[in-house]
């Protein structure tokens, strides 16, 4: 029984040592959505630039469009941010904003001060879309096709590299193969 005492530090350094190894080379920005091949989840919520207005999934129909979900309190959001703007704005890319559970003052003096990369901004201050979304925080991005259906999610900072590597892939291929 003893002996068991002195091996036991091993063969807990062992099983820890097992765990961590799996977890090597994982990419964390590829969280698997239960979402991918089913619709944009149903909605009613308002616009963040016109309150009167609600916008629902109907939203996503006719093209292929990016889903970003950003809010003023996330650091990596104002990392981002830059890189948005260029896609819209030299690249054309259609993006709709996801404003989650931020103070909608504070994000219309962000986009104000910052620029607004988005062609519509959902308010969802309480988060209830990002929550049907599976969103775990900010920034996320989901590639939405012409049928609103969610093709791809990309979990954290979207820049060049991920829409040259990543994105513009999977645009290209739902634009030549539906």
């Amino acid at each position: 029984m003893k002996r068991f005492f002195l091996f036991l530090p091993l063969l807990i350094a062992v099983v820890l040592g097992v765990v961590l190894f799996a977890g090597i080379g994982k990419d964390p920005t590829k969280l698997e959505s239960a979402l991918i091949g089913k619709p944009v989840p149903a909605f009613s919520l308002k616009d963040l630039n016109t309150p009167d207005t609600l916008l629902d999934q109907s939203l996503f129909k006719g093209k292929v469009q990016l889903l970003n979900v950003w809010g003023t309190w996330c650091p990596a959001c104002r990392d981002e941010h830059d890189d948005l703007m260029w896609l819209a704005q030299d690249k054309g890319v259609s993006i709709i904003g996801l404003n989650y559970k931020d103070n909608r003052e504070d994000a219309l003096v962000w986009l104000e001060r910052l620029g607004n990369p988005y062609s519509t901004s959902i308010y969802d201050p309480r988060g209830t879309l990002g929550f049907d979304l599976g969103v775990y925080g900010a920034p996320e991005t989901f590639v939405i096709d012409e049928q609103g259906v969610v093709r791809y999610r990309h979990v954290g900072v979207v820049n060049e590299k991920v829409w040259q590597e990543t994105l513009l892939p999977v645009i290209n291929d739902i634009r030549e193969n539906g």
